[in-house]
Order: structure tokens, then C-alpha cells, then sequence
């Protein structure tokens, strides 16, 4: 373990890696990303400041405080981490990836509707930060999580999203889900637009999302199944 990370957090830190790793595996981050889970009410681990899908077996990440300055060797964005864990005491996981049908969805200043399944986990709909550059301050982190709000994703015009969830399972699920549902409505648009005027998707409203977003079947845990199978280190989530 690194200095940074104390006796009795091996477990936690394994399963960062994982998830690091699988997510970097569904392609929904490249060279930048990277993900974290809450230790405790004062700190969390965050996986090693480098490309999540080059995080070797064993390699440990850092332990970070919710409150104070970031650790050195920490990247900047973490901030992002920090003041999620610091407002939203329910949230046990956070990741900052880099989507790419999100991405370019997001140039358009749009953010996935709730088309199909894994959209309705962002109703009434996923917040838009209007603004491409990289959050290297405390005020940038504080502004972009309170546009979040209590959201689990808020996305970053041209420059991918944040998701935040209750378990690691959680949060790698719904960075898939968020960018599936980018990827139906980029396809839809384009079809939108080769219609009509009269010819538009069928949006689903606040009930039926209400009803759709469940967790009840397994749904959360079979795809964090799917994504991580084969993963060297695959540990059961606490």
C-alpha cells in the first residue's frame, strides 16, 4: 500500500481497481478518469492518478480526506470527489470518465432524455455544466456538483461527466446507463431529424421513469456482473 493508504482499507482499495479498471474496459474512459469509494464520513480512496485501464493488479490508490487539501500525487479533479462526499452524505462511490457518446451529445448542449431502461435513472433529467474547461479550483468543483444537485450524473459540455452513487456497483452501472442512454438519443436525433416536423420520440414522463428505475431483479448487480467479469482482481463489493 501506498503511505497514503492505511492498514484495514485493502478490501475498499481492491475494489476501486476493479471498477477503475471496468470501466475503463467499456470504454467510457481513455487516458483521463478516475474513480473512488467513500471510506468513512472524513475520507475516501480514490484509484491511482493514472489511465484507470493501465491500474495493475495490487496497485494501490490514495486515501483522501472529504475535507482539506488534496494528497499529493492526487489529481486536480478530484475536488469533484471531495465535495460530493462532502454534500451528499448518501453517496458511497463517484466517478469522473469520459463518456464518449455523452460527450458529443453534451457539444450539442444536450444531455440524454429518458428514450428507453437505463435513462430514467436520471429524471427528471440529466444537469448540464455549460462550460468545457477543466475544474482545477475549489469554487469550479463546488459550482458544478451544486449544478448536479441531487442528480446521480451531471455532465460537463465536451468534457465527459461525473456519476455518483450509493455502491461502487451502483456507480459503474449508471456510468453505463448514462452513456447507453446517450447513444439511443444521439440515434434517435438523427432519425428526428430525417422525419417530419410531427415525428418525434416518445420521452417518458416523470411516472413512468418513477417506475422503471428499479433496482428490484438484480438489475444494478448483473451489470456490474457483466462489466467486470474477467477482471483479475473481481472481489465481492461490500
Amino acid at each position: 500500500m501506498t503511505p497514503h493508504t492505511p492498514d484495514g482499507v485493502a478490501d475498499l482499495d481492491r475494489a476501486v481497481r476493479v471498477a477503475a479498471r471496468t470501466l475503463a474496459r467499456a470504454g467510457l474512459a481513455h487516458a483521463y478518469g478516475h474513480c473512488s469509494a467513500r471510506l468513512d464520513a472524513d475520507s475516501f480512496v480514490v484509484c491511482a492518478a493514472r489511465p484507470m485501464g493501465l491500474i495493475g493488479v495490487g496497485e494501490a490508490g490514495t486515501v483522501v480526506p472529504v475535507d482539506g487539501p488534496l494528497p499529493e500525487g492526487v489529481l486536480g479533479e478530484v475536488r469533484l470527489h471531495q465535495q460530493i462526499y462532502r454534500t451528499r452524505p448518501d453517496i458511497g462511490a463517484v466517478a469522473r470518465t469520459m463518456p464518449p457518446r455523452t460527450m458529443s451529445l453534451s457539444t450539442l448542449r444536450r444531455t440524454p432524455r429518458a428514450l428507453h431502461g437505463p435513462g430514467t435513472y436520471f429524471a427528471p433529467g440529466v444537469p448540464l455544466w455549460d462550460d468545457p474547461q477543466l475544474i482545477r479550483t475549489d469554487a469550479q468543483a463546488e459550482a458544478v456538483i451544486a449544478a448536479m444537485g441531487g442528480n446521480a450524473a451531471v455532465v460537463m459540455r465536451g468534457n465527459g461527466a461525473v456519476v455518483a452513487a450509493d455502491t461502487l456497483e451502483a456507480m459503474v452501472a449508471l456510468t453505463w446507463y448514462l452513456e447507453d442512454a446517450a447513444r439511443v438519443d444521439l440515434e434517435v436525433l438523427a432519425l428526428e431529424a430525417a422525419q417530419p416536423a410531427s415525428f418525434s420520440a416518445a420521452v417518458l414522463d416523470a411516472e413512468a421513469c418513477g417506475a422503471r428505475a428499479t433496482r428490484s431483479g438484480r438489475i444494478i448487480e448483473r451489470m456490474w456482473e457483466y462489466l467486470s467479469a474477467g477482471d483479475p482482481e473481481f472481489p465481492p463489493i461490500r
